[in-house]
């Protein structure tokens, strides 16, 4: 892609996030997350693949419907109080409306199916942009509106996003599809806490981006899209696949590493705020994601890939990417964990 071309699609992309952050009113925020879907829909057509067309074209449509959703119930809330501001939602239908709408432009359960299946047919670096920056937007939108939104719904988001994320990752051999249920999965631990801490919702969201970039990169360096090409990873960068490991555990919520402070955090205010039966059943989903997290690891880590050829060691890894940003996201990923009560400080 022409360089001024992919710069014009990102400014936009930084420009369509920031007039959503921007805004107090429901126009001007429904542009942002137009101009947003317009400036990805190039880079996520860019090697002009079918599968990649394919995955447009879904991706597409889907925030079509979700803008259209989101003008619709946002031009009835006005219409029946006279208020456009996105802090005044008081017709119950429009806020339903709306919630459901954003939850379909960030894959929410139930209304995830378009997630998998996009990110399947993009490049990694694209689906690292889909899986973290493109959140940003609509959740501004969410945390802001979420004084009105019903918590039965919001709980029941979060509880079926986290199932569904643990559930659909299970039998998966495609490393974007486990990644997308992976992204599922987290989106529900931040849905569940907003309406009881937004702060551990911004949190959380920090600490996903953080462990997210690291494996998208990291796979992208690898040239990795399914489960069978894991084995041949030792090899070629043993350092590099240790600390990805590590980056998945860290993903699966395991102590010591940072990914157990945001899910540590989230039990504790949901048992604080006497809902101990739903941290429970958040704690056993996660059990799911970290069976699938796992697979993973066992299948870089402990397994050796067939090798018929009596041949001397393989070939390290030999890339002309640079590796700064993936070393910064790795330490973010792997040791932010002793540092929680900082961070909590900062945040409150």
């Amino acid at each position: 892609m022409n360089p001024y071309v992919l710069m014009t699609l990102l400014s936009s992309l930084g420009l369509g996030t920031t007039l959503t952050f921007a805004s107090s009113h429901w126009l001007l925020a429904w542009m942002g997350l137009e101009i947003n879907t317009l400036a990805i829909v190039p880079l996520m057509a860019q090697h002009h693949h079918p599968r990649a067309v394919e995955a447009t074209t879904k991706y597409f449509l889907t925030q079509a419907t979700a803008a259209a959703m989101i003008l619709f119930a946002s031009t009835t809330n006005a219409w029946i109080t006279g208020e456009w501001a996105i802090n005044d939602l008081s017709n119950p239908i429009a806020t339903t409306m709306i919630i459901m709408a954003l939850a379909l432009k960030i894959g929410l359960a139930p209304l995830h199916l378009w997630m998998p299946e996009v990110l399947q047919g993009l490049d990694l670096l694209t689906g690292l942009v889909l899986s973290t920056w493109q959140k940003l937007a609509p959740l501004a939108l969410i945390v802001q509106t979420a004084q009105a939104i019903d918590p039965l719904i919001l709980t029941a988001l979060g509880l079926m996003s986290t199932l569904v994320g643990g559930w659909g990752g299970l039998n998966q051999t495609q490393l974007r599809k486990i990644l997308a249920y992976s992204s599922i999965a987290h989106m529900g631990w931040m849905i569940i806490v907003l309406q009881y801490a937004p702060q551990l919702t911004l949190l959380a969201l920090a600490m996903y981006i953080f462990m997210t970039s690291a494996a998208f990169l990291a796979l992208k360096t690898f040239s990795a899209t399914k489960i069978s090409t894991l084995a041949v990873m030792w090899p070629k960068s043993p350092a590099l696949t240790a600390t990805t490991a590590l980056v998945l555990l860290s993903l699966g919520g395991l102590p010591p590493l940072t990914g157990f402070m945001p899910k540590w955090l989230i039990m504790q205010e949901l048992a604080a705020q006497g809902l101990p039966l739903t941290a429970t059943i958040m704690a056993l989903a996660a059990l799911l994601s970290l069976y699938f997290y796992l697979r993973l690891c066992y299948a870089m880590t402990l397994t050796i890939s067939p090798n018929t050829a009596s041949s001397t060691t393989p070939w390290r890894i030999q890339t002309t990417q640079t590796f700064l940003p993936l070393a910064l996201a790795t330490v973010m990923a792997l040791s932010l964990l002793p540092v929680t009560p900082t961070i909590m400080v900062l945040i409150t």
